[in-house]
């Protein structure tokens, strides 16, 4: 049914351009929600997947990352260097971090390699400008990922109400176990004998 055969079945003709200029002066009048991006900036999660930031101090290129991606974006170079130990017989090894690139080009932004880094080395940012005209210049170094650490927010606070740690768990259960020195009984107001004191001849008294 036309427009006119429906105006004319209702005995009010023009009744349905005076619906549609309802509903437009309706829509005038509220607010717009329309983000005025760039001129305005998002108000997004404080935890949003906007760009993956490394610190380079806590990682001990255990490659876990590397190998758990699913992706194969993140490409990392060490090498080995001796350090010195005061009072140790030699000296010791250790890994250096030569090279820690993503490709964001290749990310799909999962999130593993945070999940699986046991030195928490990677954390998530939200920033998200960092779009490029060549493709190539979507692989960050290990400097440019660095620098993405000034914009992590910073970790929720405690749940009272969540799981304890599992440290706390720990420390619980090996109280528990008869015998240990956690779980032993103390007695009150009786406290353990001094050590004996040698005497001048260095022998115990």
């Amino acid at each position: 049914m036309s427009e006119r055969e429906r105006s004319e079945a209702t005995g009010l003709p023009g009744s349905g351009l005076v619906k549609g200029l309802a509903v437009t002066l309706k829509t005038m009048t509220k607010r717009s929600t329309t983000a005025q991006y760039p001129d305005v900036a998002p108000e997004l999660p404080p935890r949003s997947r906007g760009v993956i930031a490394l610190l380079e101090e806590n990682c001990t290129v255990c490659m876990l990352c590397a190998r758990e991606c699913p992706d194969w974006c993140i490409y990392i170079d060490s090498h080995k260097e001796e350090v010195a130990v005061p009072g140790a017989a030699r000296a010791r090894q250790r890994n250096v971090l030569d090279r820690f690139d993503i490709d964001f080009s290749l990310c799909m932004y999962c999130g593993i390699c945070i999940e699986v880094c046991p030195f928490d080395a990677l954390y998530w940012s939200p920033e998200f400008e960092y779009a490029e005209y060549d493709i190539k210049d979507l692989l960050h170094d290990k400097d440019h990922l660095g620098e993405w650490m000034a914009t992590v927010p910073p970790p929720p606070a405690h749940d009272p109400n969540g799981e304890p740690a599992k440290e706390e768990t720990a420390a619980a259960r090996k109280a528990a176990v008869p015998g240990s020195s956690a779980a032993r009984p103390t007695t009150p107001g009786v406290r353990p004998a001094p050590p004996r004191a040698a005497d001048d001849e260095g022998t115990p008294a």
